[in-house]
């Protein structure tokens, strides 16, 4: 099977049964779904902020098991280093741009609802509910 790979965003809409979720659905049907390990961070970031329960940590756990976690790997961090030096003049976010690394080391399509983002990035495959 193939992997997509899901940025934040989807996965908070999963995670929190937004319609969004739904919208994306045809989009990962029939794909194995990864995440980079920059995502789980800001997973877990946003629910330590929040201080979430015991029910809502339970919910993303479960989750986050279902998910294949990328690791960052010696090409993920030269991915990383290619992309913002190559965004200079439209600066990419750090934490965005550990997440396009993933995709482009790992060769996957971007799941996002955030396209602008990740917009002129060579090499990367953007799939997007965002007209």
């Amino acid at each position: 099977m193939t992997f997509r790979l899901l940025d934040t965003n989807i996965v908070s809409y999963i995670l929190n049964g937004h319609t969004l979720a739904t919208a994306y659905q045809p989009h990962l049907t029939g794909y194995d779904l990864a995440i980079s390990f920059q995502t789980v961070a800001e997973l877990l970031e946003g629910a330590t902020l929040a201080g979430w329960g015991p029910v809502r940590w339970s919910g993303l756990q479960s989750l986050l098991a279902t998910l294949t976690m990328l690791d960052g790997t010696a090409d993920v961090a030269a991915r990383w280093a290619e992309v913002r030096a190559a965004r200079r003049s439209q600066p990419i976010g750090v934490a965005d741009c550990w997440i396009v690394a993933t995709a482009l080391a790992y060769g996957l399509e971007l799941v996002t609802h955030n396209p602008a983002d990740f917009r002129s990035i060579p090499g990367l495959v953007i799939i997007t509910e965002v007209t």
